[in-house]
């Protein structure tokens, strides 16, 4: 995290307020790394609040830009939220994982817009950085090819290797260098080649000859054609004697096929039937494709991450590739663990059991290739596991016990009689449950709103007709006040914990009050359109 923080502070250096807007990227990315909050701001509280204090930046934006980007952890998949809400609620925790991965990736550009338009506006609360600060040391090998860090790196790096004047630089390190160069490109070829071929392969449908059944009827004898009444000494059941006074088959009415019908046969005139295809044939067609035109959406997308790598290989300068190399060895393996993870919960390609397996192993592998996997750290891992997964299973006991017992002793039913009462329409009981939830998130931190309130809300949704899916994400974001609101503001004693003395709790919670009212301006668009949080469920699990 401490590379990747600053790899993306020198990558956004010339965007206002690029520390900041660095601190909430790497707090949305690391949010999808861990659930716990605790973790995400006393590690950003470490790394950029220091940074952002030499920079000059003020401390209530400073404070507020790392309380809002940790909280994102209780939105942002995996979230342990989540997890609770959907035990409470009784709704795959999968689908609140897939909901809730827009809604928060809408949320942290929110942020980062108003850091940015903050730091145009107010050039005092964030200062740009000096160019000393963004200065990019190039390795010694480089710096014999060329001192100028803006050269440009690919033509630089080709000259080189054809070339005589930089005989003293390994042919090694040039190709290496020029492989980390292609990277881009060459993913973007594989990636756009390869989905290419899925959107525009059509395959056939199967196709089933009922001819195959007939044929094999065929071989029946013709005197077993048709329904026929079995012998009349083989025990089964049989009409009885016409002579009794029961009731009985007139002569020759026994129930048998017409005469010559042996068979199925095509009605006179018909069309001849088709012989039955050559062995393969089915296969064949089953397997055939037919290609289609590439849909729009396809041609916009890859047009885009074209002109994108583009636009990277025109600017590629080598403090640039630099940066790109840092980049390479912080963000890249992180998102790979990440969406291995996710990927594989969303997709429903393993349970969120076995992606936290995956998680887990990944994680022991990338501390060891970083040379930070000591005793202490796994001691301290395993800690917090057990911890929060204690917690949880406590919480899932306490929810269960308090919500059988305020349903036994007729207070849910008190409350939906009184609610019902007040004749409210759907928008009104949202508007009204979603006020509700962020007053209480001030005195309450979201474990006791989710274990108490949430068994009264979620037996009411049915009579507004609310998707419990829905009023999850709703409920998910609001509940982010928990952590950024006073008095019981978790987030701002984690930072207060890890600040310097100078850097007070009223500063803090200062800086928190602008991210809350973006906050609420992220669940009115949600609420607004819906399909932000429904979109990628109703995609992938209808």
């Amino acid at each position: 995290i401490e590379t990747l923080f600053k790899s993306l502070h020198l990558a956004m250096a010339r965007l206002p307020g690029a520390l900041a807007v660095a601190t909430l990227v790497t707090c949305t990315v690391f949010a999808t790394a861990t659930g716990i909050v605790g973790a995400v701001v006393t590690l950003m509280g470490l790394l950029a609040l220091p940074a952002m204090l030499r920079a000059g930046y003020s401390i209530p934006l400073a404070a507020g830009a790392i309380t809002a980007g940790g909280c994102l952890g209780i939105l942002i998949p995996p979230s342990v939220l989540l997890i609770v809400y959907g035990a409470t609620a009784g709704v795959s925790v999968v689908q609140l994982y897939a909901g809730a991965f827009f809604p928060g990736v809408m949320l942290a550009s929110l942020y980062v817009l108003y850091v940015i338009l903050m730091a145009w506006i107010k050039p005092a609360w964030a200062p740009p950085l000096s160019p000393e600060e963004r200065a990019v040391k190039l390795p010694a090998l480089t710096q014999r090819i060329t001192a100028d860090s803006s050269r440009h790196a690919l033509g630089s790096l080709l000259a080189a290797l054809k070339g005589r004047r930089n005989a003293d630089v390994p042919t090694a390190h040039l190709l290496r260098q020029l492989g980390i160069v292609l990277l881009p490109g060459a993913l973007f070829a594989l990636v756009a080649i390869t989905s290419y071929e899925a959107v525009t392969t059509v395959r056939a449908a199967e196709q089933y000859d009922i001819q195959e059944i007939g044929a094999a009827r065929s071989s029946v004898p013709e005197s077993s054609g048709g329904l026929q009444e079995p012998p009349s000494d083989s025990g089964g059941l049989q009409e009885p004697p016409s002579e009794g006074t029961g009731l009985s088959e007139p002569p020759g009415a026994g129930v048998s096929e017409p005469p010559g019908a042996g068979a199925v046969q095509e009605p006179p005139g018909a069309a001849p039937a088709k012989a039955a295809p050559e062995p393969g044939a089915a296969t064949a067609a089953a397997g055939g494709a037919t290609s289609m035109p590439a849909p729009t959406w396809w041609w916009v997308t890859f047009a885009v991450i074209g002109a994108i790598v583009a636009l990277f290989y025109l600017f590629l300068s080598f403090a640039r590739l630099e940066i790109f190399k840092m980049l390479l060895a912080s963000f890249f393996p992180l998102m790979i663990l990440i969406l291995a993870v996710l990927g594989s919960i969303v997709l429903g390609l393993a349970t969120p059991t076995e992606a936290a397996a995956m998680g887990a192993l990944g994680g022991f592998l990338l501390a060891a290739a970083y040379r930070r996997l000591t005793l202490g750290v796994l001691k301290e891992s395993v800690f917090l596991t057990a911890k929060t997964s204690a917690m949880v299973c406590w919480l899932f006991v306490g929810s269960a016990i308090f919500s059988a017992a305020f349903a036994l002793l007729g207070g849910q039913a008190l409350v939906e009689e009184w609610v019902l009462s007040m004749n409210l329409s759907k928008i009104q009981f949202l508007v009204l449950s979603q006020v509700i939830i962020f007053l209480l998130g001030w005195p309450l931190e979201w474990t006791e709103i989710i274990v108490i309130f949430m068994p009264i809300f979620i037996p009411l949704l049915d009579n507004f007709g609310v998707d419990p899916l829905f009023f999850g994400l709703l409920v998910a974001m609001n509940l982010q006040t928990a952590f950024l609101s006073p008095p019981v503001a978790m987030a701002a004693f984690y930072l207060k914990g890890v600040s310097p003395p100078h850097v007070t709790l009223n500063q803090i919670f200062l800086g928190m009050l602008p991210f809350m009212g973006i906050q609420i301006l992220a669940i009115v668009l949600l609420y607004m359109w819906p399909q932000i949080g429904l979109w990628l469920p109703q995609l992938l699990y209808k």
